[in-house]
């Protein structure tokens, strides 16, 4: 029982501190946003980190955001209040302590992922859907197959034609063109905006995307 008050306590603190941001201004209301373009946006953006079932979203880097709304929901909170959080934390994304430990965030997320009328967009489509369905555990990646790894894990954030991913927050990694040793070293201890995958991810795995991301960038 212990694992899921963590979880709710530190997922309620996130919505806490974005309220914060919201009841200070912090940027100006959601007044409408197209939920269709909100979830392709939130699959290239945010589900390499995120959980979201609406989404098929199985991200451990960010919060479960299932699990982030689903008490604010069931207390009353409105879409439009979930929608105007969602937005105030793309544009001003809290800075919190980050680490291994059970129901600690492994990274922190940069502002402004997704800028002008695509922020309303995602917002409307996370607060349409964030918790609807109660509390949502995040499906654990298992496989050892690199592809399906990257998809799961990397593709929110980087464009890698071979695995038809577009994300931008990240470098475009068909252009880099690591070897398996660079990108081995990056994906365990990321750097810059990137978090660290081990821990996340098994030395099994790390080898397996990194192999994969060096095999197969666009020639």
């Amino acid at each position: 029982m212990r694992p899921r008050i963590s979880r709710r306590r530190n997922a309620l603190l996130l919505v806490a501190a974005a309220l914060v941001l919201s009841g200070c201004g912090a940027g100006g209301l959601v007044t409408k946003g197209d939920k269709d373009t909100g979830k392709k946006l939130f699959g290239q953006k945010c589900a390499g980190c995120h959980s979201l079932a609406a989404a098929g979203a199985s991200g451990t880097i960010g919060p479960n955001l299932d699990d982030s709304f689903a008490e604010a929901r069931a207390e009353g909170f409105k879409e439009s209040a979930i929608a105007d959080i969602v937005a105030g934390q793309i544009r001003y994304p809290g800075q919190y302590s980050t680490g291994s430990g059970l129901g600690r965030l492994t990274g922190n997320m940069p502002a402004n992922l997704v800028r002008g009328h695509e922020v309303d967009d995602v917002a409307a489509f996370v607060a349409a859907n964030a918790g609807a369905q109660g509390f949502a555990e995040a499906t654990a990646v298992t496989s050892l197959d690199g592809k399906t790894i990257f998809k799961a894990k990397c593709g929110g954030c980087h464009t890698l034609a071979d695995a038809g991913t577009t994300g931008t927050t990240g470098p475009n990694l068909d252009q880099l063109k690591r070897t398996f040793a660079r990108v081995q070293k990056q994906v365990t201890n990321g750097g810059a905006i990137m978090p660290a995958f081990k821990g996340v991810l098994t030395k099994a795995q790390i080898d397996a995307v990194a192999k994969y991301v060096s095999s197969h960038v666009k020639k």
